[in-house]
């Protein structure tokens, strides 16, 4: 039986347990390139001892990103201050992932602690939206974008496959594409937010049409050797959950038939207007559908936090992996306290050896 602590692997890359740190975004970039901050922020992370660590969402252009300080992908420069983290995390013993990301309508928004809403149109950190339909998302995020014309979908899909190839050169060895939560690709299958009467919308082929050109044009890019995953919104909690899952694991079957080799496991946050019953793993059970009916290695995030949870979540495999986020900024030796309460023999030593030989040989047996 597999548990937490059990390595994995998933085409030619191994991670030495079923710890993931999903992408959080840290709003601390400028023109899109890396700084200090990151350089700090994903080798400290790194080096807590999980087995996997994924870059924040990056942007494919400028216009996608959420913010103005998001990291991008989008040119060279960028794609060499990522380098530096991409090696800094492998050194430390984590294999480096990215999510590469197009923000849609979401765009232009201004930072969370800054208030999270639409940057106003005129202001001059603003820029135009864009999305598959002139459609706003609401509340706060209430500009309307323009539709995309076909050249605009053609562009933005060859922008993935551009930063897919920058990813690989700047040394990532695990690929995830942001297809969730009210983003471009999540934007382009829900009806909520496309009401498009071309080819690429109405119909569930139509609607699933971005997502699948998009992933192909990545999978002939992204050698096969390496992961190439996605985060998808399976469903919206809006009252039509057993119709949109459905529609979804068709959908990720077929993502499957084109190359996708993992699915981690999300809501869709298409639209604002949701019950989401927020609680301890409780994306668990849909994740371990998703997995059962594709036959797709899953991980989800969202109330992971508890290291029992995590680890049950593997031993009754609803989940390959676990994605434990912000338990890791309140802590970012998390994997070391799971292995403790999870009664792993020498815990110490799921960090690196310059911490674990300090807290393994020095260390009293009654200390916390």
């Amino acid at each position: 039986m597999n548990d937490l602590f059990t390595p994995y692997q998933l085409k030619d890359v191994t991670l030495k347990n079923r710890i993931a740190i999903p992408p959080m975004c840290q709003y601390m970039a400028d023109d899109g390139l890396a700084n200090d901050w990151h350089k700090v922020h994903y080798t400290s992370l790194a080096r807590g001892g999980s087995g996997l660590v994924i870059v924040e969402a990056t942007a494919v252009a400028p216009e996608g990103r959420i913010t103005p300080h998001c990291l991008g992908i989008w040119n060279d420069e960028q794609a060499e201050q990522l380098r530096e983290i991409a090696a800094a995390i492998k050194a430390a013993g984590a294999v480096p992932g990215i999510q590469i990301a197009h923000a849609g309508r979401k765009a232009s928004a201004n930072v969370p602690w800054e208030g999270d809403d639409h940057i106003p149109a005129d202001h001059p950190d603003a820029w135009p939206t864009i999305a598959p339909s002139a459609i706003a998302f609401g509340g706060d995020l209430a500009r309307v974008p323009s539709e995309m014309t076909i050249d605009d979908i053609k562009r933005v899909q060859n922008d993935f496959a551009l930063a897919a190839q920058r990813a690989l050169d700047a040394g990532f060895e695990w690929l995830e594409l942001h297809l969730a939560h009210g983003y471009m690709g999540q934007s382009f299958f829900s009806p909520h937010s496309n009401k498009r009467t071309d080819e690429y919308g109405g119909s569930y082929e139509n609607r699933a049409r971005f997502s699948k050109e998009m992933i192909a044009s990545v999978r002939k890019i992204w050698p096969d050797h390496l992961p190439l995953t996605a985060r998808f919104g399976v469903l919206e909690y809006d009252n039509k959950d057993e119709e949109t899952l459905n529609e979804s694991i068709q959908l990720i079957n077929e993502w499957k038939q084109i190359g996708l080799d993992m699915l981690s496991v999300s809501v869709g946050f298409t639209i604002p207007e949701t019950n989401i019953p927020w609680g301890p793993a409780f994306l668990a059970p849909i994740a371990e559908r998703v997995r059962n009916e594709t036959q797709l290695p899953v991980s989800s995030a969202w109330g992971f936090g508890a290291p029992k949870l995590a680890d049950q979540a593997v031993r009754n495999e609803q989940l390959d992996l676990v994605m434990i986020g912000r338990a890791h900024l309140e802590n970012p030796n998390w994997s070391y306290q799971a292995a403790k309460e999870l009664g792993i023999e020498q815990p110490a030593w799921v960090l690196p050896p310059p911490y674990a030989h300090w807290l393994s040989r020095y260390r009293s047996p009654t200390a916390e």
